[in-house]
């Protein structure tokens, strides 16, 4: 299976081909904001954070953005800082340059000298970096480059025995073609550790698997919280979805069958193949902002009762199972699995014209979310503000 794509100098493959305008602090965002307008063919990606931090989430914040930056779907970037933010350019660059080798530019407002200056010199070097873009051409690459993200939100029943089921077979089929595939949402493993243990390709993947789920769910009880009490949301239990651990048996299909490789942090590089399991939050935004972080150049996003969630980076592909929902919310899902219900079609048949759809998708086909204009963003947070 091949697909055509964007490939960088670092030696990712993008099926987009982004020039991103991001402030690296709340504080300039209105700055950088009115850079993108301003340039045709950038993409502003919003950051809530930069200064105010725990050190602890000023790190995750760091790895956020150096990793959006370093997706095989950007061509390069700007940064525009204040210039008295906790998060610092030297921070910024030394993270991006970890990780790509990419062009990316950072200015600041105070050391520019104001507001006007900034945006004067932002669509100086945006437009620099729009025109370069410009000349990137997709060619041929193999389904094993890419890195499918695996994310579900507004569940209910037809997603734990359709939606996530034909996805999981899709994976599956990815996975033995060299492809890559990462499951998140760890609190949406509560229940399920003992499976996800089982899974391992090692027993020390395994372990690291169960002893994520574990943690996570002793956080929310040092919180003096029961995860419970929460997960199900309102409308998962409203459209059926019963308990948590529920929820959860039906999460996991989507990540198929086949052992899993890997187990990383929260929105850490993906640097091997095969399937991964991201430690990360249950909240869908900032689960998946970490998948593309971690490099998924596509998200596969499963819901039963419909939610039009986008990323500025990554197209988000909206599968459902449920026949009301794709028919009502039409104009904001992709694919719809509710033939492995009423008999229409096969889980095999689905699986392979969702993998289709994914391919096309990768060649360009825009998602519901992108010509909605769905770019939704958010970083999780684990520490208080000072």
């Amino acid at each position: 299976m091949k697909f055509y794509g964007y490939r960088r100098s670092d030696g990712r493959v993008g099926v987009r081909n982004h020039v991103v305008v991001i402030p690296g602090v709340l504080c300039s965002s209105g700055a950088a904001e009115k850079i993108a307008r301003k340039v045709e063919g950038t993409m502003f990606v919003y950051n809530p954070h930069g200064c105010a931090q725990t050190s602890a989430d000023s790190a995750i914040t760091t790895e956020i953005i150096s990793g959006l930056i370093a997706n095989g779907n950007v061509y390069g970037a700007l940064i525009v800082g204040l210039g008295c933010e906790q998060i610092q350019k030297d921070t910024y660059l030394s993270a991006i340059r970890k990780k790509t080798d990419k062009p990316v530019f950072y200015i600041s407002i105070q050391d520019l000298g104001g507001v006007r200056k900034t945006i004067e010199k932002g669509i100086e070097i945006a437009s620099r970096l729009v025109e370069e873009a410009s000349s990137c051409q997709r060619t041929e690459c193999d389904i094993s480059e890419l890195i499918l993200g695996l994310e579900c939100g507004g569940s209910d029943p037809t997603s734990g025995i359709s939606s996530n089921v034909v996805l999981g077979k899709a994976v599956d089929v990815l996975i033995d073609a060299g492809g890559t595939a990462v499951l998140a949402e760890t609190p949406e493993a509560i229940g399920a550790e003992d499976i996800l243990k089982s899974r391992g390709s090692t027993p020390e993947v395994g372990q690291k698997m169960y002893d994520m789920v574990k943690r996570c769910e002793k956080m929310f009880f040092d919180y003096g919280q029961d995860v419970r009490k929460s997960n199900p949301s309102p409308g998962n239990i409203k459209s059926g979805i019963t308990t948590l651990e529920e929820k959860s048996l039906g999460c996991v299909h989507k990540s198929g069958t086949r052992p899993f490789n890997a187990a990383i942090e929260y929105g850490e590089m993906i640097n091997c193949r095969g399937l991964v399991f991201m430690d990360g939050t249950a909240y869908d935004v900032a689960s998946v902002v970490s998948l593309v972080a971690g490099g998924a150049q596509v998200v596969a996003f499963t819901t039963g009762c419909g939610t039009p969630v986008g990323n500025p980076i990554a197209p988000v592909i909206k599968i459902t199972g449920n026949r009301e929902t794709f028919i009502k919310l039409n104009d904001m899902i992709d694919f719809d699995t509710s033939g492995s219900i009423s008999g229409e079609m096969s889980i095999d048949e689905l699986s392979e014209k969702l993998l289709d759809y994914i391919i096309e998708v990768c060649n360009g086909e825009p998602v519901k979310a992108e010509i909605n204009e769905m770019f939704e963003m958010a970083i999780n947070q684990f520490g208080s503000y000072v």
